[in-house]
């Protein structure tokens, strides 16, 4: 299963990074920033105008391999903040996903959008590094993480000033989300075994997710019929990657979505 390859991966990846750079090194580094950008209210905002985007700085993918040859992501993040995007996800996994923890930093100086730390995140350690990093928010991930790391996360998150985008695949960690403090719920169309995307999968779980939550379908969007299928169904926002990825003119494209 390629994420449990994902995860044994990353887990060696944050044992080198702790090595060359201390948690309390990390941790003191953390305690004097600037305040993170609104990552949740602005798709709120965006919301209520029309359709919000969070759009995705993506070179590759596991199943996909390199998705855009012509990889310039702080180009590529301008483009979505002219097109609307409401907030950017920037991959930062190396190995799977072809992205950088650079790349926050990098995108951060040249555009005013919150951003999304978007990886597999399985250590505290990871939390201080996204902050320091210059994310507004992370992805966690409820098939990665068991109950106690869920909510310890969450918590951690919050006193770092990061919001929390839990990503969730089926009923029962739609459950499990709903215990935890996160504002933000992502449901992620993409079956994480088959690699397989379903927007069945939204329409099944949206119903489940309390309006008080920002609720957020990921993968597989392509089309603005595919938006208003789902919004029509209690979608707040959309995570879309791939399909901008693949476009040439990546700000018509998310012009298009939007509307």
């Amino acid at each position: 299963m390629i994420l449990q390859r994902i995860l044994q991966r990353k887990q060696e990846e944050v044992e080198g990074a702790r090595r060359a750079l201390p948690l309390a090194e990390l941790r003191a580094r953390s305690s004097d920033l600037p305040a993170a950008r609104p990552f949740g209210a602005r798709l709120r905002a965006c919301a209520r105008e029309g359709m919000a985007i969070i759009a995705e700085v993506k070179k590759g993918s596991p199943s996909k391999g390199v998705i855009r040859p012509d990889f310039a992501p702080v180009a590529i993040a301008q483009a979505y903040e002219r097109g609307g995007a409401a907030c950017l996800s920037v991959l930062t996994d190396r190995d799977f996903f072809l992205g950088d923890l650079a790349y926050l930093g990098q995108i951060r100086e040249k555009v005013a959008l919150p951003l999304l730390r978007k990886d597999f995140l399985i250590d505290a350690y990871q939390l201080y590094e996204a902050r320091v990093a210059g994310a507004d928010a992370v992805l966690l991930i409820a098939a990665a993480l068991e109950d106690g790391r869920l909510a310890e996360f969450s918590h951690l998150a919050e006193d770092l000033g990061l919001e929390v985008l839990l990503e969730v695949h089926d009923e029962s960690e739609t459950a499990r989300a709903l215990e935890t403090s996160a504002r933000l719920i992502g449901i992620n169309n993409r079956n994480l075994s088959t690699f397989v995307t379903d927007l069945g999968v939204s329409e099944r779980l949206l119903p489940l997710i309390p309006g008080d939550r920002v609720r957020v379908s990921e993968s597989g969007l392509d089309t603005r019929a595919d938006l208003e299928r789902l919004k029509a169904v209690g979608a707040d926002a959309f995570l879309i990657g791939e399909s901008l990825m693949r476009e040439t003119d990546i700000e018509a494209k998310l012009r298009r979505l939007i509307g």
